[in-house]
């Protein structure tokens, strides 16, 4: 296992899926403004194009025991992994051409409705990707693997609402522009053309159907397990997945109603929703950049070379950050100072030593720190101390990922099922954290997410002696080229 080396032919088409989630999820954010002028919703109504979305998640992981149950094996080992991706990708394509009638029929269910396939099909792919990424290669380096992909995904995030955002208004768009909702369908049309050619060109690659790296994994001291949930690093990993993706996005989701109480010190007024957007861009832009850092090993053994990366990859996406700022015309000198704190992360990635327990330990720590900080100081201090959770969260995926699903051998497929399930976080924990806002205080409520990473520390330190117990260590010994 130590001389198996990534297989990027295979690896890189897998991660064209990883891009088009993140490019769909961001590009809700334009549908939202969007459906509620065309529409008339109220703000609570229009939220429901991320309750439809997120919830999808759940409901598909739902859909997938059923079947399995009914069955009496496991969907994915059943069809193939590669079958497995190409079926979401079809479901997902389904969704988009529901956007085509619904736009005709002004009807807003209906979109809704078009929503919640293409996630539904994204439920599948995320069940299948996410271990096949970790497959492909060693698995010492499989989270770094993971993080890659998660690159590629906040690439997605960070060039999809521009895209679709143009594709609907046509330029850069000013309040008053008027937002047709059949502009909608044509830019869904394509991404369904898109869905489907991905999926032809995955069935035509060499990504395997049963990859041996999953069927062939050692379970531990007992024999093989009837069931995913009979491993206690799967059943702790999905409530950490769960806190992970809700203190991920409920982040973000307050942080403007947070800076709509500080005042701008180069206006001496509060920030307006508009001067708010960049930074909410840096948030999501940090996981971009955390990301292409932490993927460094899965590249190159050199020890050189990766130290040389660890310093290019996090400026190379700051830089992409900075680039699609510029080109939206917003003003950049408030986040130079920025790359002080990518340091910090730099840091943290080379502590971790390419552990992913160790690693989830660290970060977990950092957010704590970052969160406690921004809850006590005030003006651009805290704003930044917000914002850097993100660089924290970068790599938080991708290490529970793996290490949720290791030793699961052939119930891995399982295991990843549940875990995609507990996406529903991002919606309850932001939900959660509104509510204590109402009785602490928006910058106090941030509590919510101190508890969340404490638990996620936890689970770093927990599922170390788990693994441990079943003789499973991503620690890297010194032979060959390491």
């Amino acid at each position: 296992m130590e001389t198996q080396k990534t297989n990027w032919a295979q690896f890189i088409p897998l991660v064209t899926v990883f891009f088009f989630w993140g490019f769909v999820a961001a590009s809700n954010d334009i549908l939202i403004p969007v459906f509620k002028k065309a529409f008339d919703l109220t703000q609570g109504q229009s939220q429901l194009v991320s309750v439809a979305f997120y919830i999808a998640y759940t409901v598909g992981s739902i859909i997938y025991m059923l079947i399995s149950l009914a069955i009496r094996k496991d969907l994915v080992n059943k069809i193939g992994y590669k079958n497995g991706l190409a079926l979401g990708l079809a479901i997902s394509a389904l969704g988009t051409l529901l956007f085509y009638p619904a736009a005709n029929l002004q009807s807003f269910p209906l979109m809704l409705s078009g929503l919640f396939i293409v996630a539904l099909g994204f439920s599948l792919q995320q069940t299948v990707a996410n271990p096949l990424a970790i497959a492909l290669g060693p698995i010492k380096t499989g989270s770094q693997r993971l993080t890659l992909a998660g690159g590629i995904n906040n690439l997605g995030t960070t060039i999809g609402p521009l895209i679709v955002s143009f594709a609907i208004f046509g330029s850069a768009a000013s309040e008053n522009t008027n937002m047709s909702i059949e502009s909608v369908k044509i830019p869904y049309l394509v991404l369904g053309v898109a869905f489907l050619a991905v999926a032809i060109l995955l069935k035509l690659s060499s990504l395997p159907e049963h990859p041996a790296t999953i069927e062939e994994t050692v379970t531990e001291e007992g024999g093989a397990k009837t069931s995913a949930l009979k491993y206690p690093q799967l059943l702790l990993g999905m409530l950490a997945i769960f806190i992970y993706v809700g203190v991920e996005v409920s982040t973000a989701s307050n942080l403007p109603a947070y800076m709509e109480t500080i005042v701008n010190s180069q206006t001496g007024v509060l920030y307006t929703l508009q001067e708010v957007s960049p930074f909410i861009s840096l948030y999501w832009a940090s996981l971009m950049i955390g990301r292409w850092t932490g993927a460094v090993e899965a590249f190159t053994d050199n020890m050189s070379l990766q130290k040389i990366l660890r310093f290019v990859a996090p400026y190379l996406a700051f830089g992409v950050f900075l680039l699609v700022n510029a080109v939206a015309k917003h003003d950049l000198s408030p986040f130079y100072v920025y790359g002080l704190i990518i340091l910090v992360l730099i840091g943290a990635d080379m502590a971790s030593k390419g552990n992913p327990a160790r690693m989830l330990l660290i970060f977990s720590a950092l957010g704590i720190v970052a969160t406690v900080i921004g809850m006590f100081t005030d003006g651009i201090i805290s704003i930044y101390a917000f914002t850097s959770v993100g660089l924290f969260c970068s790599t938080l995926w991708p290490c529970i990922f793996t290490l949720a699903v290791s030793g699961l051998g052939k119930h891995t497929s399982q295991g990843s099922s549940f875990l995609i399930m507990m996406i529903m976080g991002g919606g309850i924990v932001s939900w959660l954290q509104g509510v204590v806002s109402e009785s602490v205080g928006i910058q106090n409520s941030y509590i919510v997410g101190v508890l969340c990473f404490a638990y996620l520390a936890f689970y770093a330190w927990r599922v170390s002696g788990i693994l441990k117990n079943q003789g499973i260590s991503f620690d890297k010994k010194i032979s060959g080229g390491h």
